[in-house]
């Protein structure tokens, strides 16, 4: 019962659990006429629960019973009945509750589940439920929550020697800068990938110029796209850095794959 609570809250349907014989000490009162009670007993004459039935009734409350006898005293008050009756138990006794207990544990992930496509629930509904899980944090993360902010990206002008790009990068710490235009937009981008490919191309680094040497167009993405989006683009392209450019065309920021890691996006 309390496993079928937690499926159900989770999956878009609240619910909460509670004991049979605490509900008739005072937890009753957190029942109300507009609920769906479903009582687990695979007996159905279990005295705690039958304690608590006629309350239960007497308020208005719905009674979804699932019992291991149809005819049994719950099945019978229940306004629904669900059938989870076994042949036989597991023990070699045929007394420890195992084939019935498995049998009730499925029938309520059936339940939870025909809930689930009944009310539409989809993989955002998930997440906003498990804001903690891997699958919140690829639904939920957008790129604005992991990027590095714009005043934290090093930009260049275009025109600046490339020693400078250099000491911007390695002072940035992304192993990147971005390439200003002479009218503040963004011209290209310079990563410590152009710089590998510049120094197998023997480049002279006094005398070289960045439009020699830098990505220009490079990929971006906008900072509401979701950070798995930007995870995915960078695996495919094989790239390590990604400017963020918001809608008028300016730098909203940057990332890279350390800072999806540590958002554990990745």
């Amino acid at each position: 019962a309390r496993k079928l609570a937690a499926t159900l809250a989770s999956t878009g349907t609240p619910a909460y659990f509670v004991h049979a014989a605490e509900a008739a000490h005072g937890d009753l009162g957190m029942i109300t006429e507009d609920d769906v009670v479903i009582a687990l007993s695979n007996s159905g004459a279990s005295d705690e629960l039958m304690m608590i039935v006629p309350q239960v009734k007497r308020r208005g409350t719905r009674l979804i019973a699932m019992t291991g006898k149809p005819n049994s005293p719950l099945a019978r008050e229940a306004d629904v009945h669900l059938d989870a009756a076994v042949s036989e138990e597991a023990c070699s006794l045929n007394l420890a509750p195992t084939a019935s207990t498995t049998a009730a544990l499925a029938l309520c992930d059936a339940l939870a589940v025909a809930l689930l496509d009944a009310r539409g629930f989809g993989e955002e509904d998930f997440a906003r439920s498990h804001p903690g899980g891997s699958l919140g944090r690829r639904l939920l993360t957008h790129v604005r929550d992991v990027m590095r902010a714009a005043n934290r990206v090093p930009v260049v002008a275009e025109a600046a020697p490339l020693n400078e790009a250099l000491l911007a990068m390695t002072r940035g710490g992304m192993g990147m800068t971005a390439i200003a235009s002479s009218d503040s937009k963004i011209a290209g981008i310079f990563t410590d990938g152009d710089l590998r490919r510049a120094l197998e191309r023997g480049i002279d680094f006094r005398t070289s110029v960045l439009a020699d040497v830098i990505t220009r167009n490079p990929h971006s993405i906008g900072p509401d796209a979701l950070a798995a989006e930007a995870a995915e683009m960078m695996e495919r392209l094989r790239i390590s850095q990604l400017l963020v450019i918001d809608d008028n065309g300016a730098l909203a920021g940057a990332l890279t794959t350390h800072d999806l890691m540590q958002a554990k996006v990745i």
